[in-house]
Formats: C-alpha cells, structure tokens, sequence
C-alpha cells in the first residue's frame, strides 16, 4: 500500500468529509483484494480499488453518499460485460461517512505497520532508491558517515542519520530490518556487512542484508569475510549483487527499481 496516498488523504480529512471505501470482499478474478481502501472527497480521492468502470461506479456512489443523496452502504459489482470489465470475478464494497472528528481512527485504520529498511550510503543509487521507496510499505532509514550527504527533499516518512563510524547503526536497527549497503567506500561497505554478520550472528533478526557491487567485488568480499572466521552458511546469508536479475540498466533510477522489486518480493 502506497504510503504517500494515505498522508495526503489524512491531510485533507483534518478539514474535509469523505467517503472510505473499502474492498470487503471478492470472488474469483478481480484487480485488488478485500482490505484495499481509498478515501473519496466531494473534489478528488485517494487510494485506488482497481481502476476501470468498478472503480468509476464506487466513486459515483460514494459521492451520492457524501451528498446525502444515498444511504446504501454496500454495494456488490460483477467485473463483467455490464461494467465494460473482463475480470470475471466479483467485488463487494463498504461505503462509510468520515469527518475530521474521525481522524484518529483513519490514522490507525489507514497508517499500517510498514517494514523496515536500512540504507547504508547516501550516493546516487541511495537517493534514486529512496525516492523509489517512499511510496512503498517500508519504514526506511537512511544512514550516512558524512555530514551534509542528505538532500533537502528527502520524502516524508525517511528518517536520515549520520553515524561515524557508520557500521555503528547497525547495532540499533529495528529487529527485522532489511539491510541494504552501498556506501562512498568498499572499506565502509565490509565494516557495514561484517557488522551485520555479528549481528545475525548472535540474534538472527536481520532476514535480508544486500550488498551493491559486482560478482568481483564479492568474490573478494568473501574471502575477507572467511579470513575473518564466518562460516560458508553465514556469508551465504549476504545477497550480492542486488536488484532482481534480468534487468541491465546500470542507471540509478533502474538499479533502484530492480532493488525494490526484490525487497517487494520478500514481504
């Protein structure tokens, strides 16, 4: 769930009456699944439940609820001939009233727990995957040993810190942080990975550590890392490269794409 729509459409409830319109449930083919929610105001909404006519007949009726000019709170829609949808399956909807008065419960209700992520680097590739990210269900933190690396217009919901030594972080990520490391040096890079292998050492709650770099860089990497005693499990434990394999570009914008499809894929 895109993170960014459901703070706009919180923003706009501290002032504004809406319509939630929930996904309740489905059967067979359909474009989204029961829980998915967007929010309708009387000019504009956010979130999706799919697209195409059902989401065009769910936006109409909620604004008939809104207006007062309908009380039907449900609403059953066959993805078929009828709503120019070749899905063929069937979704039911939940209407329901909001109102600035309900925005404590909108925040519990929408802002779901999101996972966490450590970026290690504040280079190119760190500030395409972090504008890559921001979107996504991820709770991101992104870590730096150099002062005045961070842009000025770091997405919402980042939090950016600057840690010298920088494998030091590595000690109070969140249990169940995924690790990504691409920082300025290899040196760093290494002091980050091994920090993370003594951490998984002793508590095991780092699922996923990804290294940047090419199949040379971590042939020798791995042999750093078997001089310095870790096991063939524990360095097997290191994904290096990173990014879902198929994809070429070596542009940051591409390479952040690829990196995030694979941290997608693990959720």
């Amino acid at each position: 769930m895109s993170v960014n729509w459901i703070e706009q459409a919180l923003k706009r409830l501290i002032t504004d009456k809406a319509v939630l319109v929930t996904v309740r449930s489905t059967q067979g083919s359909v474009p989204r699944g029961p829980g998915t929610q967007m929010v309708v105001f009387a000019q504009g909404e956010q979130g999706t439940i799919g697209g195409g006519h059902l989401e065009l007949q769910a936006l109409a009726h909620a604004r008939f609820v809104l207006a007062g000019q309908s009380e039907r709170l449900d609403l059953r829609q066959v993805l078929g001939p009828s709503l120019g949808q070749c899905c063929g399956g069937a979704v039911d909807l939940v209407f329901e009233r909001v109102s600035p008065e309900d925005l404590p419960r909108m925040r519990t209700l929408l802002l779901l727990p999101r996972t966490p992520l450590a970026l290690f680097g504040g280079g190119h590739v760190g500030k395409a995957l972090i504008h890559t990210l921001a979107p996504l269900p991820f709770a991101v933190r992104w870590i730096d040993s150099r002062d005045e690396i961070f842009p000025a217009d770091v997405p919402s919901g980042v939090d950016c810190e600057h840690s010298n030594p920088v494998q030091a972080a590595v000690a109070d990520l969140a249990p169940g942080s995924r690790v990504l490391i691409m920082s300025f040096s290899h040196a760093e890079d290494l002091d980050i990975v091994i920090a993370c292998m003594k951490r998984q050492r002793s508590q095991g709650d780092l699922p996923f550590v990804g290294l940047i770099g090419s199949q040379t860089k971590w042939a020798t990497f791995r042999h750093r890392l078997e001089d310095r005693g870790f096991s063939a499990k524990e360095i097997a434990h290191i994904t290096c490269p990173i990014g879902v394999p198929g994809i070429a570009g070596k542009e940051p914008e591409v390479i952040a794409v690829a990196v995030a499809a694979q941290l997608l894929q693990m959720l």
